[in-house]
């Protein structure tokens, strides 16, 4: 049984700042339309934070990371040190995030959420029940409890973010093997074939990509998963990741709060996939950033019904999409916000 926290009804929208936003989209000194997506991220954004003036200044990122027992079967071109080396790099600044955040003045936490490191790192929270996750293949991944602990791990970090006052939350992942994980709970919660979703990861060549397909299948089937409308707490209990299952308690806990969340690539994707499918009242507040080159990352996105922003071939994870995403919303709200109305400018407006 998961926490009851998770099963909470979310915030609806605010109809009335929906309804001011178009109007002032209406007003201003532009026909109407003509700034395409950008006029929609803007309303999306007012209505969600209840404002007449949507923001996208303050916006924490929170990287979790966690190892995987599947990469015993060989499933990743990289050995599973790198996810710990990373969480080192993420907290000394050297990683692609670490510059992203810095150049976008954003505040980075990364959480070791359930890698196998054995002592805490400098600069990484430790909030985690156990070190990796289990090979899947050969048994569930997580037992029920800690799933749990892993979902309360990402509330406890929206809590933190929170004291801030954000604008709204990014989330990235770190974790070698955790595009065979997403790759097996997305096929899974989709009814779909490992075929279908597993991509090429950290790059593994046609026959990597092949084998890390059969055994997801082979453990789909082995686990009961293999037919449709399974719940999302068993899938992630037998094929999760705890940094994944963090990602997910923290989507619902940020929801919760209304804050919104520019949703990364596909294994952040995935975990709102779960997130949504535990809580479907969270799902309003998604901003898809990009589509990744990762295989099964459109799927998840057309399941979620968001449209991401770009498509700049990423496959790097880390909130890396979404932070070269958030100047577009910062530019929208900053329109939306600063344009002169037809009456302020004194330029006649359509007849």
């Amino acid at each position: 049984m998961l926490p009851e926290w998770v099963y909470q009804e979310c915030p609806d929208v605010s109809p009335i700042h929906r309804d001011a936003a178009l109007a002032r989209q209406a007003e201003l000194t532009k026909p109407n339309g003509a700034l395409g997506r950008l006029e929609h991220l803007a309303i999306e954004l007012a209505c969600l934070q209840r404002t007449e003036q949507p923001r996208a200044q303050r916006v924490p990122i929170i990287v979790f990371a966690g190892d995987h027992g599947i990469v015993a079967q060989g499933v990743s071109a990289y050995p599973q040190e790198v996810t710990i080396a990373m969480m080192s790099s993420f907290a000394s600044g050297g990683a692609a995030i670490s510059v992203l955040a810095r150049e976008l003045g954003l505040s980075l936490e990364i959480v070791d959420a359930g890698t196998l490191a054995e002592v805490p790192i400098k600069g990484v929270v430790t909030d985690k029940p156990r070190r990796g996750s289990r090979d899947f293949s050969e048994e569930p991944a997580l037992e029920p409890a800690e799933l749990a602990s892993a979902l309360d791990c990402g509330k406890r970090a929206v809590m933190r973010a929170a004291t801030t006052e954000p604008d709204l939350l990014i989330l990235g992942d770190m974790g070698i093997g955790n595009t065979t994980t997403s790759a097996a709970i997305a096929a899974a919660l989709l009814g779909m074939s490992a075929e279908q979703m597993a991509g090429s990861g950290t790059g593994v060549d046609a026959a990597g990509r092949a084998r890390k397909a059969h055994l997801i299948d082979v453990a789909l089937a082995r686990h009961g998963l293999a037919t449709p409308s399974i719940a999302a707490e068993r899938i992630l209990c037998a094929v999760g990741g705890l940094e994944i299952a963090a990602i997910c308690g923290a989507i619902i806990a940020a929801a919760q709060r209304r804050l919104p969340l520019l949703i990364d690539g596909f294994i952040v994707s995935v975990a709102a996939l779960a997130a949504v499918r535990l809580n479907p009242s969270c799902r309003r507040f998604l901003l898809s950033s990009h589509q990744s080159a990762e295989q099964g990352h459109r799927l998840v996105l057309q399941a979620l019904n968001v449209q991401p922003l770009f498509d700049l071939g990423l496959r790097l994870g880390e909130g890396s999409g979404a932070a070269l995403a958030l100047p577009i919303l910062r530019l929208a709200c900053a329109l939306h916000n600063g344009m002169a109305t037809f009456a302020q400018a004194k330029v006649p407006n359509r007849s």
